[in-house]
């Protein structure tokens, strides 16, 4: 299977799991009318498909490690199982996340949430696999924290008189942040031990837990929306236009691109999942580059708020930075 070779090698893996991460979610903003609960069922349906194509493709070719298939017979049922639990895991969180947003806005979701997941995911992957300078990386990841408060705020003065906070978003954006910051110790833990799965299979896996928890989840989400709004059904699932189920099947597979490849940087000698997890994070960056420079969000912002966001660039890099020297001393 692909492993990367050299430092270097997983730190391009870890910088292209940022840039799917931060840049998936453009798929989104492609199918305006599409209900985020019927956009989920092809996110959903890409994810899984991207995982088997890389298991099929990277993670059985190459010299190094063993094939997809020999992987998968012999890890341990304990691992397969922790794999599947972390996609499960993460659909919940990612939902909820999604839910915090359409009850009290992105200013408060975004920062108690992905703050949350990413402090709890960092801290609790070290503890599973320790490796990395531990004062290089926490001391990075506080700064990526720094800047996701920036951002938040940023967005806070854009809506200024239009959010509505309320004391159920915070509490889901709370719940989201816990649950996200947990999926990927469970990750961690599954690709450890005598009976590893490895990467590949753990993707796969991780995948499969995710669709298997999107039948309740997310059908519950059509029957009772947390937005307000009317329930929807597989009719209007089926009356979508082709290209918007298209887009939601390429945003899954961009997911799970970076997924897939940030789980084999976690397995590199030098990095440990704690920096990888850490680095991925840094994909609210991505995300906020879309925003400002082609989705043209702060046009016509406060100056309060453009200056925010240059404080929010800068504190990520400086905290990437220190996240990704974590591991050379």
């Amino acid at each position: 299977m692909f492993e990367p070779q050299s430092y270097a090698g997983a730190l391009v893996c870890m910088g292209v799991t940022m840039l799917c991460w931060g840049s998936w979610a453009n798929t989104r903003k492609l199918t305006p009318g599409f209900r985020f609960p019927l956009f989920y069922w092809d996110y959903v349906s890409g994810l899984l498909a991207a995982t088997l194509v890389l298991g099929l493709t990277l993670g059985s070719m190459g010299a190094t490690g063993r094939s997809l298939t020999d992987d998968l017979a012999q890890a341990g049922a304990g691992n397969l199982t922790l794999a599947v639990i972390s996609g499960a895991d993460f659909n919940v969180a990612n939902l909820l996340l999604v839910a915090a947003i359409e009850v009290a806005g992105l200013a408060v979701a975004f920062p108690v949430g992905i703050g949350l997941a990413l402090v709890v995911g960092a801290v609790s992957s070290y503890v599973v696999a320790p490796a990395g300078n531990a004062g290089m990386l926490f001391g990075g990841v506080a700064l990526v924290v720094a800047a996701i408060v920036c951002d938040a705020a940023a967005y806070r003065l854009r809506e200024r008189g239009k959010l509505t906070t309320t004391r159920r978003g915070i509490w889901l954006s709370v719940a989201a942040g816990l649950l996200m910051g947990t999926f990927y110790p469970l990750v961690a833990r599954a690709m450890q031990g005598s009976h590893a799965a490895g990467p590949y299979s753990a993707s796969i896996l991780f995948a499969f837990g995710v669709a298997l928890c999107a039948l309740p989840v997310n059908g519950a989400l059509m029957r009772w929306p947390v937005d307000g709004g009317r329930p929807t059904t597989l009719r209007a699932y089926g009356d979508a236009p082709m290209r918007w189920h298209l887009w939601g099947a390429l945003g899954g597979a961009v997911w799970a691109l970076g997924a897939t490849l940030n789980f084999v940087a976690a397995e590199a000698g030098r990095v440990g999942p704690a920096v990888s997890y850490a680095m991925g994070q840094g994909a609210t960056m991505v995300t906020a580059a879309w925003g400002v420079f082609v989705w043209r969000e702060f046009a016509g912002a406060p100056r309060a708020a453009r200056w925010l966001l240059a404080a929010m660039f800068a504190l990520f890099l400086a905290g990437l930075t220190l996240v990704a020297l974590a591991p050379l001393h």
